[in-house]
């Protein structure tokens, strides 16, 4: 789960570099992205916090101060550490020079990963950005002119990152969490895993530990709980359903995971999440104000 702010923009007026959308987020520990592709240029900006982004087969730990390039028609998955797990910002934008606009300032396919001191200026350029969320004529050039102001402050202090090289290890964690997060609603096991990895599991268990501070069988597990707290706060769907959608077959089996990392049952959960909801909607704007 993150608690985002999120404007999304269909009309273009502009051709050569255009905003598409932009956003704000803290996530919870664990929360994730991905694999996915996606049709447009992102670029995130870590404020606080650390996380795992991963693109191709390469892993890249990143913290705050520090931003990623997502590409378009590439796949990637990005995770919040679990101890630390980060807020960041994001824009996504496109057009015929978003290529040689992101070369210029030092970001391209090879050159993923960049540092950059100005986080309260990025910041504000977003905050700004997400106040102004009509399609007005007005609205519409001055979104403009912030994302030109966004480029120019990373032009300003960009420091990229050197890549660092593709290994056997990366690919196999890679592959691993492609086939958690594609089959955890199935009753999988860590066995699973491991074979269609096609590695043992005690060497899978150390790859986890080494690179992700967890086992396969939390990462599961924590995953599972992390999907299935999503239902429980955005649908109907019975107790009983959420735990199947899960890959749980037994509710008991899951009410006792689920209550063993959320504190709560899930029934509970989602009583005082609709009601945390609720407030959280009363405030939104005030809390936008002051960030």
């Amino acid at each position: 789960m993150e608690n985002a702010y999120v404007l999304q923009l269909s009309d273009q007026k502009f051709q050569d570099l255009y905003l598409c959308f932009c956003g704000y987020a803290k996530c919870e520990p664990l929360h994730s992205f991905g694999p996915a592709v996606r049709p447009n240029y992102i670029l995130h900006y870590i404020l606080e916090g650390k996380g795992r982004y991963y693109v191709e087969d390469t892993q890249h730990e990143l913290q705050a101060g520090q931003g990623f390039l997502i590409e378009p028609e590439v796949q990637t998955f990005y995770q919040a550490d679990q101890e630390e797990p980060w807020t960041y910002l994001w824009v996504g934008f496109g057009g015929s020079h978003a290529k040689e606009y992101l070369k210029d300032i030092g970001v391209n396919s090879r050159q993923l990963i960049f540092r950059c001191g100005h986080a309260e200026e990025l910041k504000q350029i977003v905050i700004t950005m997400l106040k102004n969320n009509t399609s007005s004529t007005k609205n519409q050039f001055l979104l403009e002119g912030l994302l030109y102001s966004f480029f120019s402050i990373l032009a300003q202090d960009i420091d990229v990152i050197p890549p660092t090289s593709a290994n056997e290890e990366n690919t196999y964690i890679r592959k691993a969490i492609e086939y958690i997060h594609n089959n955890y609603s199935n009753n999988i096991k860590v066995a699973d895993i491991a074979d269609y990895v096609c590695i043992d599991r005690s060497y899978l268990y150390r790859l986890f530990r080494q690179n992700m501070d967890q086992s396969p069988q939390d990462y599961l597990t924590n995953y599972r709980i992390t999907r299935a707290a999503e239902l429980l706060s955005l649908t109907d769907l019975p107790v009983g359903g959420v735990a199947l959608s899960c890959g749980y077959r037994d509710p008991l089996v899951f009410g006792k995971a689920f209550k063993q990392k959320c504190g709560l049952t899930p029934s509970k959960y989602r009583k005082k999440n609709r009601r945390d909801a609720n407030e959280h909607l009363q405030t939104n704007q005030d809390i936008l104000e002051k960030l």
